[in-house]
């Protein structure tokens, strides 16, 4: 009996391809992975391609030290259950080398300082492709990108030399010095990310799922109290029951109030919801319109 793809299939078809592609196009590729459920995904992705054998490349953390507890668990979790290379570089061990400042404020977040260690990274194990799980939904920015996203031997974007993607066919070439950032999932969203971690059942960091927490209230967004933020006499400590929808640093990234406690309720939360996962999370992205964009031109990932 004849068997159609519906739209998962697709998606992961297409993913599968990308991340086939890569290990036969580049030489010293790299799975960048954050233990947030897009990189969870493309690690899933990389066991469907890959299996039975070893990946074709190692998995790639820039801890910035302002991590939640709970994702950093689950990272090594899934690395020692899947046995597979990670290699840890330290946003601190960089500020130290490099003596980048601390950043200060209320929200003191080292976000913009993983450029340095990204790109430090890059250069010292020579990577020429770098593996993400960026979506197109997620911001501008991101839209603007390539599947295949060259960037230049200092690291930077060039958003008006992106190369054409026709029928499913990507150019690695680069010259020496450059690298490729590569989204396998630039064509999902949010949504298809959550039907497929539902379909195939994937474990993922329990801070996505609805627990409670103590947070304050910061012009609307839900902030967990953690040692990485600044506590003002103004500021209310209470416990709210919330969850996650991305995870990124505990200085920049806000919960949302919330009971969805499994994966058909998250699904029906966000189907309701039309804000979107950065544009409800993500303290640091709204310091301007262009924030990301700036930073993706910098080097950020």
């Amino acid at each position: 009996m004849e068997r159609y793809l519906d739209h998962l299939d697709q998606l992961e078809s297409e993913a599968i391809h990308i991340l086939r592609e890569v290990a036969g196009q580049f030489e010293r590729p790299v799975l960048l992975f954050s233990g947030g459920k897009d990189s969870i995904t493309l690690v899933h992705l990389a066991l469907r391609a890959f299996r039975p054998g070893n990946f074709p490349f190692p998995l790639l953390h820039i801890d910035t030290g302002h991590n939640f507890p709970e994702a950093l668990a689950f990272r090594d979790q899934l690395v020692h259950e899947i046995q597979e290379h990670l290699i840890v570089r330290k946003v601190e061990d960089t500020m130290k080398v490099k003596n980048l400042p601390e950043p200060k404020g209320k929200f003191a977040s080292r976000n913009a300082l993983q450029t340095f260690t990204l790109l430090d990274a890059i250069d010292e194990f020579k990577f020429d492709a770098c593996i993400g799980g960026a979506r197109r939904d997620e911001e501008k920015a991101r839209a603007k990108e390539r599947i295949f996203s060259v960037r230049d031997e200092f690291g930077q974007w060039e958003p008006k030399l992106q190369r054409p993607e026709l029928w499913n066919i990507y150019n690695g070439k680069i010259h020496k010095g450059e690298n490729v950032r590569v989204f396998p999932i630039s064509n999902w969203t949010e949504l298809d990310v959550w039907h497929y971690i539902q379909r195939h059942q994937i474990e993922l960091p329990s801070i996505y799922f609805a627990h409670e927490r103590e947070v304050i209230e910061h012009e609307g967004q839900l902030v967990a109290v953690s040692p990485y933020i600044k506590i003002d006499e103004t500021d209310v400590v209470t416990k709210r029951r919330v969850r996650y929808r991305t995870v990124g640093d505990m200085s920049c990234t806000a919960a949302v109030e919330s009971n969805a406690d499994t994966l058909e309720k998250i699904i029906n939360e966000i189907v309701a919801t039309k804000t979107s996962e950065r544009g409800e999370t993500r303290i640091d992205d709204k310091v301007s319109e262009a924030a990301m964009e700036d930073r993706k031109k910098n080097g950020y990932f």
